[in-house]
């Protein structure tokens, strides 16, 4: 279908930032400080719908090497919607991503939707919120991801993502106002965490660790490096008994759920250790 005065072409990387605006007005609470990490990982993967040389809709169709993909940022301005504009970016995002297993987390009003593209449902998700305590409390092992090798934290990630990331984790690390730890006993890595800032209050994610007890000691060090009382999220993966009863201990309580969706297999990701989402943007 072709929309007069209507085009789709790849976002410039300012625009990456207007796309996150948007996604903020839509209530998605992105980190302030996303928009490069998430150009940097795959700068053809956002696109912009443009109607009469004015940005109007968005997708994030961001390739994860040649098997696998994952889709965000799937907007169109309240005042477009209903006119095709959605459809039309759509089909551009997923045209890029061909022949990929292709992965997005759905907000659960939109599921029967994305199930009709071809979707089907993994897991539910469930932010968390709670608060920062301000208070510096790091349990013994637990060091800043500076102090941890970079091979050691890629290998500890290919854990938990279907393929590799390493363009993505190593920018997502650094981020600035951020602070990420990593878990060593014996000099092996046994969790790590990132807290960053977001437009309200911080996010945890990752969240990954071998045990409980190893994610205990992570978020409340990452809770640690929050304000008091500043507002902290953990987007914690419906499966994980204990990471719903970590959030339990630190008095924190649900405000939002999303369902984990892909277009082939299930990534059979090991669950039991993923404590906190990293991003519902990125996967």
């Amino acid at each position: 279908m072709t929309i007069t005065g209507y085009s789709i072409r790849r976002a410039a990387r300012h625009e990456v930032d207007l796309v996150i605006s948007w996604a903020n007005s839509e209530g998605w609470n992105p980190g302030i400080h996303d928009a490069e990490t998430f150009y940097t990982t795959d700068s053809n993967g956002f696109f912009v719908g443009v109607l009469d040389d004015k940005p109007v809709a968005s997708i994030s169709a961001v390739a994860y090497g040649s098997s696998f993909g994952f889709l965000g940022f799937y907007i169109v301005r309240p005042t477009f919607r209903g006119q095709g504009f959605g459809t039309a970016i759509w089909n551009a995002g997923m045209k890029y991503l061909e022949g990929r297993n292709i992965g997005l987390d759905s907000v659960l009003e939109q599921q029967k939707l994305y199930e009709r593209k071809g979707f089907s449902p993994c897991y539910r998700s469930v932010r968390h919120q709670g608060v920062g305590t301000g208070h510096e409390c790091r349990s013994e092992g637990v060091k800043y991801l500076s102090e941890v090798p970079m091979e050691d934290l890629l290998a500890y990630d290919d854990q938990y993502f279907p393929v590799p990331r390493h363009v993505f984790a190593k920018s997502w690390i650094w981020q600035p106002g951020g602070v990420a730890f990593g878990a060593m006993n014996d000099g092996k890595l046994e969790g790590y965490g990132v807290l960053r800032q977001c437009h309200q209050g911080y996010k945890i994610g990752p969240l990954f660790a071998d045990d409980d007890e190893v994610a205990d000691s992570l978020f409340c060090a990452l809770c640690g490096r929050a304000p008091q009382g500043a507002p902290v999220f953990l987007d914690t993966p419906g499966p994980n008994s204990l990471a719903l009863d970590l959030t339990k201990r630190h008095h924190m309580h649900p405000v939002f759920e999303t369902v984990r969706m892909y277009t082939k297999e299930d990534p059979d990701l090991p669950m039991d250790r993923i404590y906190g989402v990293t991003s519902f943007e990125l996967g």
